[in-house]
């Protein structure tokens, strides 16, 4: 049986690897007994994954994983015990047992983030607006990848438009520091998981080819908000 489990990802423990958040959780599980099912074989491995996980350094307020239990273990008495036992920054928010036998990122299509940055060269908050319009008015935007094949490394041209769902400036949470600098946040849905990723990095790229931008890398902060499953054309909540 398997059990869906949405958590946070905050704090500090934004900088925690994707190795070492799946053994955190490896130990947090032995010590309260999860029933969670193993892997056959000389190494057995625990049956977990995490659907789309982030890179270093993003924080999130809705992460998903899936676990494979061999006995049913209650919903609320799985999340009080291994709440008490995870460190600050990581919580299990709700958690459900489903009957599909498609994994968990499979279901993944769309996630939401909160971008802030600062920007060096806009005129004001109005101008920027327009600029991201036309930006998201545009048929195609495209971004510099590179392309591993052994010791070779190419450079080719991704068209990302499809990706970009909506892009849209938070004015409450933005303000003038001096000039023509100012603390910019945004808000996005970005396409995610198997069948499509944009990056939000990737998407800054696209700011700053298209909108001329001068966005300071070194105070980029973001974090993912919502986690999103398309069904049919419509864009539904996962859990």
């Amino acid at each position: 049986m398997n059990l869906w489990i949405k958590f946070t990802k905050e704090n500090y423990l934004k900088y925690i690897s994707h190795l070492d958040l799946m053994r955190m959780f490896q130990r947090t599980f032995r010590r309260c007994n999860v029933p969670i099912k193993y892997s056959q074989g000389f190494n057995p491995q625990p049956r977990m994954t995490i659907g789309n996980p982030l890179a270093l350094g993003i924080e999130s307020s809705e992460e998903f994983m899936e676990i494979e239990l061999y006995k049913k273990m209650p919903v609320d008495e799985f999340i009080n015990t291994v709440n008490k036992e995870l460190p600050q920054g990581i919580k299990i928010l709700d958690a459900k047992y489903v009957d599909s036998k498609s994994s968990i990122s499979s279901f993944i299509d769309w996630s939401y983030y909160e971008m802030q940055f600062v920007v060096n060269n806009i005129i004001d908050l109005t101008s920027l607006k327009i600029s991201f319009q036309k930006l998201l008015e545009k048929d195609k935007l495209t971004i510099e990848k590179e392309k591993r094949k052994g010791n070779k490394i190419t450079i080719q041209e991704k068209d990302v438009r499809p990706f970009i769902g909506n892009l849209t400036i938070s004015e409450e949470k933005s303000e003038k520091i001096s000039g023509n600098k100012y603390l910019i946040t945004i808000n996005c849905l970005l396409k995610s998981g198997d069948k499509g990723n944009l990056k939000p990095t990737d998407l800054l790229k696209v700011i700053e080819k298209y909108a001329d931008l001068d966005i300071d890398s070194d105070t980029v902060e973001i974090k993912r908000l919502r986690i999103y499953s398309e069904i049919e054309n419509r864009i539904e909540p996962l859990m």
